[in-house]
Formats: C-alpha cells, sequence, structure tokens
C-alpha cells in the first residue's frame, strides 16, 4: 500500500528554502517518492492558508518514514528550519 507525504508551507526565506527543496528533491527521489502536487492552483477551504502545497507518493508507508529520517533529507530539513513555516503529514493510502 502507498503512502503520500502532505506539506502545506510558508516560505520565509526563499533561498535557504530553494537549498531544502533541491536536496529533499534527491532525496524524495532516492526513496521511491514521485510529486503528484507542487504548488499548483489550489483553493484553501478550511485551516491555515499557506501558499505552497506539495504531495509526493511513495510506494508504501515505511518508505515514507525512511525518506524523512534519511540522512540526506535532515541534511535539506536543516535549510527548512527558520526558512519556512510547514506542517508535515504522511497518509498511508488506502
Amino acid at each position: 500500500m502507498g503512502a503520500f507525504w502532505i506539506a502545506h508551507v510558508e516560505v520565509l526565506d526563499e533561498e535557504a528554502y530553494g537549498k531544502y527543496a533541491a536536496i529533499a528533491t534527491e532525496a524524495i527521489a532516492e526513496h521511491g517518492g514521485v510529486f503528484l502536487a507542487r504548488s499548483g492552483r489550489y483553493q484553501q477551504m478550511e485551516g491555515r492558508d499557506r501558499p505552497r502545497n506539495v504531495v509526493a507518493r511513495f510506494n508504501s508507508f515505511e518508505d515514507a518514514v525512511a525518506c524523512y529520517n534519511s540522512p540526506r533529507y535532515q541534511e535539506a530539513l536543516g535549510f527548512a528550519k527558520g526558512a519556512s513555516d510547514r506542517d508535515l503529514v504522511i497518509v498511508e493510502e488506502n
């Protein structure tokens, strides 16, 4: 069963966040992740509005969690912290 990363992001520092995005993209691909949505059009229906919304699909819940915990993604996160206000959840596909 697959899994999704769903992230809602407000970027505060474009340069630092760009470094995060470059490294994170590599880490996600290394774990079989594929982006389904990345900052396209959206309509906020409920909750806090954040202009960057990202959905990535992984082959399994375990792959998605392993990606997040991987040294490469943790390196990327070093650039995101302080450069963004974000929420990320991993959801198993039914």
